[in-house]
């Protein structure tokens, strides 16, 4: 069952991988060469002899980092596809939502989890970033703050699953609460970490926004498309559930 499970979630990385390598390669690379020339706009200097050996290589390099960024992120998403396999192998009972609403509520979990709260403190950097720390300290900080995001995750659930017996609209204010609390709180007890000198804060908004909008769309495509295969694959229940449909209907007419 595992294996299944696991078989459906990294064919939908897949998936989603191949969408987002497109969004990197049309979109996400041609505005971060963008951002960097914004950053760096003062000047090459001297001499026109090297343009022509200069421009070869400056195209090469850009070729590489192209390729390099679009696997980058195809790979990324299978390994999302992975993990989300396995979360909503071991807590999909756990998780509100019937006929596949539940995979998309893990989505979201995911994204507040790897995403949407580490970024709070280390925000996706613009090319010429300064960082108060080394990459070794942010990597730790990282890794803490999606251990936050995981309890914040499963606070919100938790919360919506206490409340919403009393009405839908309560459970969804009472999954707010522990989010929004980490919005607010979040960034205003803790240091700027990345500071953008040499760019403009509409442009680095514009940025961060496009990121996590592309990490959210990401999450969105897995959970749609495990659903999807996972309703391909099982035909027998699908045909169950269409005929326990047909027969409350059927009973419910007069």
């Amino acid at each position: 069952m595992l294996v299944d499970y696991l078989q459906r979630g990294v064919l939908a990385g897949v998936v989603a991988g191949l969408a987002y390598g497109l969004y990197v390669a049309f979109v996400a690379n041609p505005l971060t060469e963008y951002v960097h020339d914004a950053g760096h706009s003062h000047g090459h200097g001297a001499g026109d002899h090297s343009h022509a050996q200069e421009g070869t290589e400056h195209v090469v390099s850009e070729t590489t980092t192209a390729l390099v960024s679009v696997g980058s992120g195809v790979l990324w998403a299978i390994l999302l596809g992975g993990l989300f396999a396995v979360a909503l192998y071991l807590f999909e009972p756990a998780l509100p939502g019937r006929d596949g609403l539940e995979s998309y509520v893990l989505a979201g979990a995911g994204f507040l989890t790897v995403s949407a709260t580490p970024w709070l403190v280390v925000p996706p950097a613009a090319p010429g970033a300064d960082h108060l720390y080394g990459i070794d300290a942010r990597i730790g900080i990282y890794v803490g703050l999606v251990g936050l995001g995981a309890a914040v995750s499963a606070a919100a659930i938790l919360a919506y699953g206490r409340a919403a017996p009393r009405h839908p609209a309560l459970g969804a204010l009472a999954a707010a609460v522990p989010i929004v609390a980490t919005v607010v709180v979040l960034p205003a007890v803790t240091p700027t970490v990345v500071t953008q000198p040499d760019v403009a804060s509409e442009l680095v908004t514009a940025y961060q926004a496009l990121a996590a909008l592309s990490q959210a769309a990401i999450w969105v495509l897995i959970a749609g498309a495990f659903n999807r295969l996972r309703r391909r694959a099982d035909p027998a229940v699908n045909a169950v559930d269409t005929d326990a449909d047909s027969h409350d209907q059927l009973t419910a007419s007069p």
